[in-house]
Order: structure tokens, then C-alpha cells, then sequence
């Protein structure tokens, strides 16, 4: 593989850069303070990230993948239990499932938005694992979301839980609704590379339900209800003080970035729509794609991707396996319904790079890149 070219700047210290001075002053605030753990950042993140969302409650936790967790722990899914969820998707949506004891059932993905489809989650409700499933976690994923009206009649139908996975999809909306509002609890991860990014791990869970704000407040801190008194099981999964303080000046931004994000994929599209060998990503009327990543598919996705790295471009594999295909959690699929569509995404989708300081410029050249490669046949 080539150096990477030097138009293609890795996103997390971009993102610093653009904020350096903000954030170095807000590290020094929280330092000065003296308080660590749960303190005035914390607090007032949670407001300001709920009022984002447009939801009453927000709980920071110690990463996205616990946000899933203690989600679950919180509506009472466990051991016996079984939570739809797709196959294409970070290993992390499922591994949130079984640590909570319940299992897995996938669900095949619509091919065209790469989220869940709600005839395969009917079929899942059919099959052998149907009678035991308690909740649907739709994965908003790359950044589109699910459908989440068809999703919801069909977890009303079978009184589910129908939750989201908002990890790559900050900023995504539905029916002008923003994701994180659109189901009975949502689960984020502000792991760097994501739209709203920290300097670390971070998450939080949006919900208008209080009462489930509230007891996942307790689980997130051993159960206390009081200081040192456990009242129910809890874990230590706590938003950092330091990171909710850097989240604060990011979210300032977010709304552009994710702007940003859209008028670079538009410029994707201008330069590609009609490739016959690139598929572009699909929106769905009726809602607004984040693009936390950009993802495109090609019959001839491996020579792609090899003309591109050797161009020193750093295109990537969101993901190289699905979840069912990775042998930590092969031993699900035999529950599930067929997963057809999910298998052939797997050896089509490549991954351009996407993010808010990214040039115009640098698009244009993996727009050429693609372009020269399919005419050369």
C-alpha cells in the first residue's frame, strides 16, 4: 500500500485542530475544578445533549457500547431474552446484547440503506426465536436511518421495545425528527472518530421515559440510590468529567460538521451518479443522513479498493465480516432468518473517506480515481 496521499487528514486531529484553543481551555476548567467524576460538565452535557435530541432525559455512560447495555439492564432484558438486531452492524450492538445475558436474533438489512428490514424482522418474529424476542435495536447505520415508522408498528404489534443505535448517526433526522427521539431509548457512542467525537470513549442514552432515566442513572453507578447503598445491581460505567467538557465545545459545531459532511457527499454524488460501476448511497425520503461514513458498493469492490490504496487514498471495510460470519457469534445465525442480502453487501461496500475538514479537493481526486479506474475497464 502507498503513504496516504496528503489531501486525506486524519479526522480526530483535524477535528482538533479546529478547536484546539476551546478545548484546552475547557480541560483546564474541569482541572482547576477538582471534580472528576460526575460533576458540573457532566450535568450540563446531559441537558444540552437531550435538548439537541429533542428528548427530556440523557445519561452519559462510559462508552456507546455500555450506552446498549445499560439501555437494556434498564427495560429488564436479560438472561432468556432475545434482541432483534442486524447482522451488518458494529460487533459492538451485539456484544452490548449478550452482556446483558439475552441473545441475539439478526435481522436481514433493505439493500439500498443498509438498516434493518422490517419483512425480515417479521420473519425473525415468525422463527424460532420469535417467541422470546423483547426488544429491536435499529442500527441507523453509516448515518441513514431506519425506518422507524414501519419498525414501530411492527414493535407495537408484538409490545416490544423498540430502541435505537444512534452510534454513527448524530445529527441523522427522521420525519424532521432528530435520532435519539424517535424510540423508547437510544444508545450513542462519542468514540473520536464519530460525528460528535471525544477524546476518548464516551456515551450517553436519550429517552423521554424518566423512570427509565432514572434507573439507569442507578445502574451506571453500582445501583446507588445513596451514596455507598446499593439498591439494585449496578456496573461503574460513568461519562468522564474531562470528556463531557470536550464534548460541550463540540456540540457548538455539530450542526455544521454534519452540514459539511452532506455538501461533501452531494459533491460524491455529482462526480459519480451514473458510474456504472459504483452504486452511491441511498437516502430515504423523509429523512436527512448524517454520513458518518460514506459507503458505496461495486461489483468489483476488491480491484476498487486496491487502485485506490495504491493511490495512497484511505478507503476502508465498514466491515469486513458481518457479525454472524465472525466466529465469537456465529452460533446465532442458526435462529435467525435468511440473511441474503446482508452476504452480498459484505463483498460490495467500500468505504470512501468522509469527514467535516476534508477539501473539496481531496474528493474530486477519489472521484477521478474511481472514474479512470472503471474506464479502463
Amino acid at each position: 500500500m502507498a503513504d496516504t496521499h496528503p489531501l486525506f487528514t486524519a479526522y480526530p486531529i483535524e477535528d482538533f485542530k479546529r478547536h484546539e484553543a476551546a478545548l484546552t481551555a475547557a480541560v483546564a476548567g474541569v482541572m482547576r475544578g477538582g471534580h472528576y467524576i460526575l460533576g458540573g460538565d457532566v450535568a450540563a452535557f446531559e441537558k444540552e445533549w437531550a435538548a439537541w435530541c429533542g428528548v427530556k432525559e440523557a445519561i452519559g455512560v462510559g462508552n456507546g457500547t455500555d450506552a446498549i447495555e445499560l439501555l437494556l439492564l434498564g427495560l429488564g432484558v436479560g438472561p432468556g431474552d432475545v434482541v432483534a438486531v442486524p447482522s451488518h452492524t458494529a460487533v459492538a450492538s451485539i456484544s452490548a446484547i449478550r452482556r446483558t445475558g439475552a441473545d441475539p436474533v439478526y435481522v436481514d438489512i433493505d439493500p439500498t440503506t443498509f438498516t434493518m428490514d422490517p419483512v425480515s424482522l417479521e420473519a425473525a418474529l415468525r422463527g424460532p426465536a420469535g417467541g422470546r424476542i423483547k426488544a429491536v435495536l435499529g442500527v441507523h447505520l453509516y448515518g441513514h436511518p431506519v425506518d422507524a415508522a414501519a419498525l414501530a408498528v411492527i414493535c407495537a404489534r408484538h409490545d416490544l421495545f423498540f430502541l435505537e443505535d444512534c452510534a454513527q448517526a448524530h445529527g441523522a433526522t427522521f420525519q424532521g425528527h432528530r435520532v435519539g427521539s424517535l424510540a423508547c431509548g437510544a444508545a450513542f457512542s462519542f468514540y473520536p472518530t464519530k460525528n460528535l467525537g471525544a477524546m476518548g470513549d464516551g456515551g450517553a442514552i436519550t429517552t423521554d421515559d424518566a423512570a427509565l432515566a432514572g434507573r439507569i442513572r442507578e445502574i451506571r453507578q453500582y445501583g446507588w440510590r445513596e451514596r455507598y447503598i446499593s439498591a439494585v445491581e449496578g456496573v461503574n460505567s460513568r461519562l468522564d468529567e474531562m470528556q463531557a467538557a470536550l464534548l460541550r465545545v463540540k456540540l457548538r459545531d455539530l450542526e455544521h460538521s454534519v452540514a459539511r459532511r452532506q455538501e461533501l457527499a452531494a459533491r460524491y454524488r455529482e462526480g459519480l451518479e451514473g458510474q456504472p460501476l459504483v452504486k452511491l448511497p441511498a437516502v430515504r425520503g423523509g429523512v436527512t443522513h448524517a454520513y458518518h461514513l460514506h459507503v458505496i458498493r461495486s461489483p468489483r469492490r476488491d480491484e476498487l479498493m486496491a487502485r485506490l490504496l495504491e493511490r495512497g487514498i484511505p478507503v476502508g471495510l465498514h466491515y469486513p465480516a458481518a457479525v454472524h460470519q465472525q466466529p465469537g457469534y456465529a452460533r446465532f445465525a442458526a435462529q435467525s432468518p435468511g440473511l441474503g442480502q446482508t452476504e452480498l453487501a459484505i463483498r460490495e461496500i467500500l468505504t470512501l473517506p468522509l469527514h467535516p475538514w476534508l477539501s473539496g479537493e481531496a474528493v474530486d481526486l477519489v472521484v477521478r480515481e474511481i472514474n479512470e479506474w472503471a474506464a479502463a475497464g
